[in-house]
């Protein structure tokens, strides 16, 4: 059963993320203060990308010649590969509070190098585009410069 949520529910969602963490605001108002009620974590994100390896592929003769090579299997990076699961983790969070009416409407903040990945992953979980994107990595800065970003015309 559908969950029914009323008007003072709604809220306006702003979301400051980068590859480690994000963080995620309401305000009632479009330009009401900005009340913090969720952060996440990406530890991947932190990491150095040698650090998310688990193993090398090892080295082989060819089957003929007398060639020599790597049987490592070319990858994603994956630095690349854990920011695109976490933002597929933040865009589905995204989605399901549009879906459900508990978000009007939202805004993104996020680090240049990350806000395509977000943007990439939320046009496939949510319908709804942003009402307001801003491409700063201010993840971790007070809620009023976050503000004074969105407010911005």
């Amino acid at each position: 059963m559908k969950g029914t949520y009323h008007r003072a529910e709604k809220a306006y969602w702003i979301v400051a993320a980068d590859e480690s963490q994000a963080k995620f605001y309401k305000r009632e108002k479009r330009r009401a203060p900005l009340q913090e009620f969720l952060s996440l974590e990406n530890e991947a994100g932190r990491k150095k990308a040698g650090e998310l390896l688990a193993d090398r592929g090892g080295r082989s003769f060819d089957s003929f010649g007398t060639g020599r090579h790597t049987m490592a299997i070319e990858k994603d990076d994956p630095k690349k590969h854990a920011a695109t699961a976490f933002a597929k983790q933040i865009a589905e969070r995204i989605g399901k509070a549009t879906h459900d009416g508990r978000c009007r409407d939202y805004a993104l903040i996020a680090a240049p190098r990350f806000l395509g990945l977000l943007r990439d992953e939320i046009s496939r979980k949510c319908k709804a585009v942003p009402f307001k994107t801003v491409d700063k990595d201010v993840v971790g800065q007070d809620p009023t410069v976050l503000q004074k970003l969105i407010d911005q015309d």
